[in-house]
């Protein structure tokens, strides 16, 4: 039977404000925070909000179904919580159907996973953490930041515990294969690799209000007959995109919510159903091993990191940020303003302003920069006042092996204090199936009767107090 694993990224950068070389060492505050409320306030009403509500609709009515899964970055869920809590809320309430999944990817959204392991495994287990804390939920799959994947990414993915990863299913990865099977990582076939069908996704996230597209309008039953119609044995069709396609990209006006509502009815009818990622890679074996010697993602018609990485600007300021030193002193500090500056600035957004390509960026998609050189000089300035910052935390005498020793400490106490935190948790539970606190509690503070006294009728609760002594004085005896 044909299965989509329908999937959702929610992701907005933390907008930076115009910032002077002149502001180097006095002004450490680099955002906007009107644009910031502006932007998430805007699309929550217009994208996020009847999205969700409509998926929460699509469950009551179709139940099972209907399966979707989403991946929220760490940086755009403290923008939801400070600005949009009602979007939170809704993500909340789909977490408890059942039918919905939560990945795992970097907390800041950012290029961790290219230039280093530890702080891209470091990031990554906050974000899940705050996915556990959030939607009650593990993430057992893990989708890297613009889909970035390759084979040694993916083994550091599988040393994390992770079931699986999303990975795009570009053409010169996969060569004749068809993105329509698993595979797994070359490198540790412990973990699965679930690809993106980047036609059938584009079809609605960029083509679906395109008037001059040939296949305009796209009808779900339409739609859905080109998935049936898949060759026998091609079973797995991951639709990918992000969350602000669904009223952003494509107006709620194009009617594409009505779109996404008929799926799942005129699925089962033509034999096609939803799965979440977890199910998926539980219910198919993988072909073959997938190689991806270098890094592939779902940006522009390239597949690739060049529209992040592409031009010395973006290269010297990713130089800048992952240089070793600073990272070490950065995992080494417990500051949770320069915690919180990291991860903002890491965010992969800050890079792709300052691409030179043609990819269709322009206008307000620049946010405040009126071209990628004017990008580069913001960001390198803030960078310049955030590495200062970093700097004078720790002596220059200071050794990179010391500060990798302080960190492991540091992490090493963390991961103890989680532990503690479950056996707390676990006690608790236990506690409560003996009994209340409250009761096992009045149990022991009850004075014990003498074991010498004769047998007494019931008397009011007001006169225990005359046997306290007589308890005391049988126990001196003792």
């Amino acid at each position: 039977m044909k299965t989509i694993c329908l999937y959702f990224e929610i992701h907005q950068p933390i907008h930076l404000k115009r910032y002077r070389f002149f502001d180097i060492g006095t002004d450490h505050y680099y955002y906007d925070d009107y644009e910031n409320e502006r932007v998430i306030t805007e699309l929550a009403e217009t994208s996020y909000k009847p999205a969700l509500q409509t998926m929460l609709d699509m469950i009551a009515e179709n139940g099972k179904a209907f399966k979707v899964a989403f991946s929220i970055s760490g940086v755009s869920l403290e923008l939801i919580e400070q600005y949009a809590p009602e979007v939170l809320d809704l993500l909340q309430q789909l977490a408890t159907t059942g039918c919905v999944e939560f990945l795992a990817e970097p907390y800041s959204h950012g290029l961790s996973s290219l230039a280093g392991t530890e702080n891209f495994v470091a990031e990554t287990k906050r974000q899940a953490k705050k996915i556990k804390q959030l939607f009650g939920q593990m993430p057992k799959v893990f989708r890297n930041s613009s889909l970035i994947y390759s084979d040694e990414i993916g083994a550091t993915v599988a040393e994390m515990g992770f079931k699986g990863a999303m990975v795009e299913g570009a053409k010169h990865i996969l060569g004749w294969k068809s993105p329509h099977y698993i595979y797994s990582c070359a490198q540790d076939s412990r973990l699965l690799l679930l690809l993106r069908d980047y036609k059938l996704s584009d079809d609605i996230s960029l083509r679906f209000n395109d008037a001059s597209w040939s296949e305009y309008p796209l009808m779900a039953e339409k739609y859905l007959g080109w998935i049936a119609g898949l060759p026998e044995g091609e079973n797995v069709v991951g639709i990918m995109m992000e969350l602000a396609a669904l009223g952003k990209y494509q107006p709620l006006s194009s009617h594409i919510l009505d779109f996404l509502r008929a799926l799942p009815k005129l699925g089962v009818q033509m034999g096609v159903q939803f799965a979440t990622p977890s199910e998926v890679l539980a219910k198919n074996r993988p072909v073959s091993p997938l190689e991806v010697i270098y890094p592939v993602s779902w940006n522009d018609e390239e597949r690739d990191t060049s529209s992040i990485l592409g031009n010395g600007m973006q290269r010297e300021a990713f130089n800048k940020l992952y240089d070793e030193n600073i990272v070490g002193r950065i995992l080494a500090s417990r500051d949770r303003r320069i915690q919180q500056d990291w991860d903002r600035l890491q965010a992969t957004d800050n890079f792709r302003f300052m691409t030179t390509k043609n990819n269709g960026i322009g206008g307000n998609s620049r946010g405040i920069y009126d071209s990628e050189y004017d990008a580069f000089t913001n960001y390198m300035n803030i960078l310049g006042d955030f590495l200062k910052r970093v700097k004078d935390m720790f002596s220059d005498s200071v050794e990179n092996d010391e500060l990798n020793s302080l960190y492991t400490q540091i992490a090493n106490m963390g991961e103890e204090l989680s532990v503690k935190d479950n056996e707390i948790s676990r006690l608790r539970a236990r506690l409560k199936k003996l009994g209340s606190p409250d009761e096992e509690t009045q149990k022991e503070e009850a004075p014990a009767p003498a074991p010498d006294a004769p047998a007494k009728k019931a008397e009011p609760k007001a006169k225990p107090a005359v046997k306290k002594p007589a308890a005391k004085k049988a126990a001196t005896k003792k």
